[in-house]
This record gives structure tokens, sequence and C-alpha cells, in this order.
């Protein structure tokens, strides 16, 4: 009995119990069934890994730091996609990604902070 690979149907030798001819096959063949109901979750989780990579990028080791927008604009920086946000008694608004988050001191000045302990 020939047994056929399940992503592109060549020949399978080797084990008995074995359904691809490959990793390649294997890897591309889950991908595929995975990449259904998960690709807005993916979507929505590479841009917030972007900026918060964007983040520390322009923060650099400082935990504190003002910077010009124009330098998130340039950059790609999403301002819709956060983790959370928090607001301080005087009523400003931090937006996380994570543990670094930003603060909109004017329309070409933001603050990036970042959160030492996440309690």
């Amino acid at each position: 009995m020939v047994r056929l690979c399940l992503y592109c149907h060549e020949s399978i030798n080797g084990r008995i119990d074995k359904k691809f001819c490959s990793d390649q096959c294997r890897n591309a063949y889950n991908n595929e069934k995975n990449a259904g109901g998960e690709t807005h979750i993916r979507r929505i989780n590479s841009i917030l890994r972007k900026n918060r990579k964007l983040l520390e990028s322009i923060s650099g080791q400082i935990n504190k730091k003002i910077v010009p927008t124009i330098s998130f604009t340039n950059a790609g920086f999403n301002y819709n996609y956060y983790t959370s946000s928090f607001t301080t008694k005087k009523g400003h608004v931090y937006y996380f990604c994570y543990e670094y988050g930003y603060l909109k001191l004017s329309d070409d000045k933001v603050m990036i902070v970042k959160r030492n302990n996440f309690d």
C-alpha cells in the first residue's frame, strides 16, 4: 500500500505511522491548518510586538525619556494598539505596550516610560 503525504501527496517512505514526506510539508500543513481563526490575533500581536520594540529602542536603557512624536511616526508606531492604559489623578493617560508606555505631552512630544513591576 502506498502512503501519501497529507500536504503534497507524494509517496512517503519510512515509518508506518508517518503522515508527511518531510518536515517542510508537516510545517506547511500545520501552518495552513492553524491559520484560519488565528490570523486576526497574529496580526494584532505582531503590531503590539512592533510597538513595544519601538518603545524599547527609542527609550534605550532610560526609564523615562521625552522624544519627538515624529520619531514614533516615522518608525511606523501604531497608536491604535496597546495592551493597557493608566489614568493618573491629574487625568493624564499613559498607554502601555507590555512594560513600555507613552504619554502624549503635546502634538510634537511624547514621554516614554518603563514600568518595572507588573503587579
